[in-house]
């Protein structure tokens, strides 16, 4: 497909340019295509290391913001399945059944104008490292045709982050979570270590209670990991 072609050659020519932001550009641009090429309202690319170290790096919309908010306060959702999995994750009909893995996050969803959602896991060598989301509001598979264009598209996608990745921007040589200038999850990863210290808890269990105090209040995460930081809100330990 020539339009798949011509993404390609432009994101090399972005990386071969070396631009400072051109990184955060070029995912963009990929994912406005994805849009343009697929029978999809809105996309997302979003970084992961794994369900506590997630970072958005660009959505086409209000919507795929949304739920990319969503699937990180809840810590479910398809993006979470296709990167611990390692393949599509491809749900035309959500008004058919919750899924079983993150029956949670497609019940919020249904409250925004989402009725399908297809996520793909991308990877840089042999290292999976982010998810391309979309969704559309309308029901309806992906054809044969449809869903190679999406793998091709998640391939190029891959290709545009790795001008991001490896450097000093979002992760070290170890993998560790940097504080990187952008970073919309910095409160969270503050939050997570500070209620590490108050109780005496892995990362895990300390992220897992924080999110669990964000749904019953039903508020957002990073709200509650702002008020956290600020001294405003102290998590102590369930009776």
């Amino acid at each position: 497909m020539a339009e798949l072609d011509a993404l390609r050659s432009g994101v090399l020519a972005a990386l071969a340019g070396g631009r400072a932001g051109s990184g955060v550009d070029t995912v963009g641009r990929v994912c406005r295509a994805c849009v343009e090429l697929l029978p999809v309202d809105g996309a997302a690319v979003s970084v992961m290391a794994d369900a506590g170290h997630r970072e958005v790096v660009y959505t086409s919309d209000e919507v795929s913001s949304a739920l990319a908010e969503m699937q990180f306060s809840l810590g479910e959702g398809p993006c979470f399945e296709a990167f611990s999995q390692g393949g599509p994750v491809l749900h035309p009909d959500l008004a058919a059944g919750l899924p079983p893995a993150w029956p949670v996050f497609a019940a919020q969803a249904a409250e925004h104008p989402v009725a399908a959602l297809f996520t793909f896991p991308l990877q840089i060598g042999v290292v999976r490292v982010a998810t391309l989301d979309t969704y559309r509001s309308t029901p309806g598979s992906l054809t044969a045709a449809e869903l190679s264009t999406a793998l091709q598209v998640a391939d190029i996608a891959a290709l545009a982050l790795s001008g991001l990745l490896g450097g000093d921007r979002w992760l070290d040589g170890d993998g560790r979570w940097m504080e990187g200038a952008g970073m919309r999850h910095r409160e969270v990863h503050q939050a997570t270590g500070m209620l590490i210290a108050q109780l005496d808890v892995p990362a895990e269990a300390a992220l897992a209670r924080m999110r669990a105090h964000a749904f019953a209040d039903g508020r957002p995460l990073l709200d509650v990991a702002a008020d956290i930081v600020a001294g405003r809100l102290r998590l102590d330990r369930e009776p």
